[in-house]
């Protein structure tokens, strides 16, 4: 078994000069992917990835150790997910072949409207203003998704999946690096009672590395839903206290009531599946926009020879840029919740429709900004949706009978709203539907609407081989960056064959049909005079990931997990 360290590594400050499209970095990674012939857990977390390894080993299914590892994140990576905010989850099962995906978004409370977030005198909210407090709190989605699936596809005792979370609650963890890193980004965290008495001292300051966090209140709660299941969140004192949080707060108090909780329901919808070379490739559909640009992204690329592309190289910095940029002004303009906007799905994904697209990147030169191909109807306005990694995470397992998972979950932004009930976090998941109405006179498909689930970019993706079996799983943290990190380490593993480790660790590039994002600090920055003179406008930043993923190949299974994070893999 091999336990990937979370420390960084530095690439080799290595330049291959063999011309404009050799410039390239480095194909393998200092770390070495974990290895195991029986299964693979990756998360973000340690604790996380040991408690879903804990439950295979008792003999559970994927699914279980899925919920296992969520209901510790929620302990221990509380800026990031958990019980108060909702997640995408995608099963392969291993008897049938058949992939399923799971809805656990949040919905708009049914007292939201369309001017949720405009000020009285009709002035539009700054994002930073609406995430705070109750206004921005969805319906929590995720543990009626997780009960949803445990039902299909569970092994273990629901109560049996509780254990790890229940113990590490009550006993307390050690407060990490990180945690107590992004606790210092909350500004005015004593707005917020409960979430200030649970991570800040006495004197105001953060509580600090090394300290024991225990959360007695938090494992109350999860007593409760082992023995009582998800009716119990959702009906009952616990929602009470949801609703008195989102509603009693002196920051942007909310409209939930009693009724929008118990009015609740996950969603198994059909997966977006579509070929790439030898193999399939299956997402997540609408509401979240992951699935479908995802696979635009993989589909405007076929007709290049991406295999002979070198790694981080001019050519494939800008192959995929110009792929990108197309994919983004389809899902700006065409995606939103489909159970109250009409997405062109097979439109969009019609192999020919992408081929007459493709024929627009041109390999010398950038398109600069990207049109829609298709006709609008309602208009999705861009939002950028500023969680850029803190408040999500992504969770790969396969475990010994080759049943996978990969399943995205969220709060939102770090810490969510900043509000708590029952020792968790709520969302502020409402602030990733556009804030405006309308633009350009036409309707704004990402609106917000009673009953609604906003807009997502998270990608959790499953890979089958030619003869149908599940060979790769991958997903990440990152708002919508989301969808370039996952399509970049697609092709980092599939094309480049690079391992899934250094697939991951490849430095990140993207554009969001605008700027062509590069990753600061990385062999990347070479590549910008030459971008430039290209047509691009190149931005430099950090990229905040949490790519977790596996990789099955002649019986052995390889994991990886992000370097950048806390994330390691586990296998036996």
């Amino acid at each position: 078994m091999t336990v990937l360290r979370s420390a960084r590594h530095l690439w080799a400050l290595l330049i291959l000069a063999t011309g404009l499209a050799g410039l390239a970095l480095p194909a393998t990674a200092a770390n070495p992917p974990a290895v195991s012939e029986r299964f693979m857990v990756s998360t973000a977390n340690p604790l996380a990835t040991m408690a879903a390894r804990d439950i295979i080993l008792q003999g559970g299914s994927a699914v279980d150790a899925a919920i296992a590892a969520q209901l510790v994140l929620t302990l221990t990576e509380p800026q990031s997910s958990g019980l108060g905010g909702g997640a995408f989850l995608l099963t392969f099962d291993a008897a049938s072949g058949a992939v399923a995906s799971y809805d656990g978004r949040e919905t708009a409370p049914a007292a939201a409207t369309p001017d949720l977030f405009l000020r009285p005198d009709g002035s539009v909210m700054d994002w930073t203003e609406a995430a705070e407090g109750g206004i921005s709190v969805g319906v929590p989605g995720v543990l009626a998704m997780l009960e949803m699936a445990h039902g299909e596809h569970g092994r273990l005792p629901w109560a049996d999946l509780f254990g790890p979370a229940i113990a590490l609650a009550q006993n307390g963890f050690i407060l990490s690096p990180r945690l107590h890193e992004v606790l210092d980004w909350v500004e005015g965290p004593e707005r917020f009672p409960a979430f200030y008495h649970q991570f800040y001292a006495l004197d105001g300051t953060r509580k600090p590395v090394g300290t024991r966090l225990t959360n007695p209140a938090l494992a109350q709660t999860l007593r409760v839903l082992a023995r009582d299941g998800s009716d119990a969140f959702y009906r009952g004192a616990i929602a009470e206290e949801i609703v008195a949080a989102v509603g009693d707060t002196q920051v942007n108090p909310g409209a939930m009531t009693l009724a929008d909780l118990a009015g609740y329901q996950a969603v198994r919808r059909d997966p977006v599946c579509t070929p790439y070379r030898t193999w399939t490739v299956c997402g997540m559909g609408p509401p979240s926009s992951g699935g479908i640009a995802v696979a635009q992204i993989l589909g405007l690329l076929e007709r290049f020879d991406m295999a002979a592309v070198q790694p981080g190289s001019l050519e494939a910095v800008h192959l995929i840029a110009e792929a990108e940029r197309l994919a983004y002004a389809e899902r700006d303009m065409f995606v939103a919740d489909n159970d109250f906007v009409a997405v062109p799905l097979e439109a969009l994904l019609d192999p020919a429709y992408l081929a007459g697209r493709s024929a627009l990147i041109d390999p010398a030169a950038s398109m600069g900004i990207a049109q829609p191909g298709l006709a609008p109807g309602d208009r999705a306005a861009f939002d950028d949706e500023t969680n850029l990694g803190l408040s999500t995470s992504h969770i790969s397992i396969v475990d010994q009978e080759g049943n996978a998972v990969s399943m995205t979950t969220s709060i939102e932004r770090g810490f969510g709203s900043r509000l708590m009930a029952g020792g968790f976090l709520l969302n502020n998941e409402l602030t990733d539907f556009a804030f405006e109405a309308q633009v350009d006179g036409l309707p704004v498909a990402n609106r917000v609407e009673a009953g609604k689930r906003p807009r997502s970019s998270m990608a959790p993706t499953l890979v089958l081989d030619q003869d149908g079996g599940v060979v790769m799983a991958i997903g990440t943290v990152g708002g919508s960056r989301i969808i370039c990190y996952v399509a970049k380490t697609l092709i980092a593993r599939l094309d480049w064959g690079l391992d899934i480790q250094a697939a991951i660790e490849l430095p990140h590039f993207l554009n969001r049909n605008g700027t062509t994002e590069l990753e600061e600090g990385t062999d990347l920055v070479a590549l910008v005079p030459a971008l430039e003179a290209m047509g691009h406008e190149v931005t430099l930043g950090t990229m905040d990931t949490g790519l977790a993923g596996f990789f099955i190949e002649g019986g052995t299974i390889t994991g990886g997990a992000d370097p950048r994070r806390e994330g390691t893999a586990l296998g036996r």
